[in-house]
């Protein structure tokens, strides 16, 4: 398996994200190739992509952010292709996430997860993150 850092769309990018993104939520809709390219030339996104035996099977964002308490790193977008799950992908591309967050200077690295998504939980705990009581809000726009 191999873990990378994705730079610029490919094709073979693009095919994989019309696969994992349905996997990821049900009302996310495809980029465009110009959103794409604007997404990943901004250095404090990374979007690590898992590759397994020559097919993307996995993604992973983490976007650094500077405030005034300091760097931080969050990890979003997690998903793992539904053929792949159990082959220890999504444990790479957190672990991948975890150095780059170290890499850049991140004080902490959060993530939040939908409470149904048990599997999920159990691999974040794996990875030694711990359950973090806040409330989350949000706002669509």
């Amino acid at each position: 398996m191999r873990i990378y850092r994705v730079t610029k769309p490919t094709e073979q990018f693009s095919d994989a994200l019309a696969t994992l993104l349905p996997q990821l939520s049900t009302s996310a809709t495809m980029p465009s190739e110009a959103y794409l390219e604007e997404m990943l030339a901004n250095e404090n996104i990374h979007l690590f992509a898992a590759e397994h035996e020559g097919a993307i099977v996995g993604m992973l964002s983490l976007v650094v952010v500077d405030i005034p308490t300091g760097r931080k790193a969050w990890i979003e977008d997690v998903v793992v292709d539904s053929k792949a799950r159990g082959l220890g992908v999504g444990h790479a591309l957190v672990e991948r996430a975890k150095e780059c967050a170290k890499e850049v200077g991140a004080k902490k690295l959060y993530l939040t997860s939908n409470p149904s998504r048990k599997a999920a939980h159990a691999l974040y705990h794996k990875c030694g993150f711990e359950e973090y009581d806040t409330t989350v809000f949000r706002v669509k726009g």
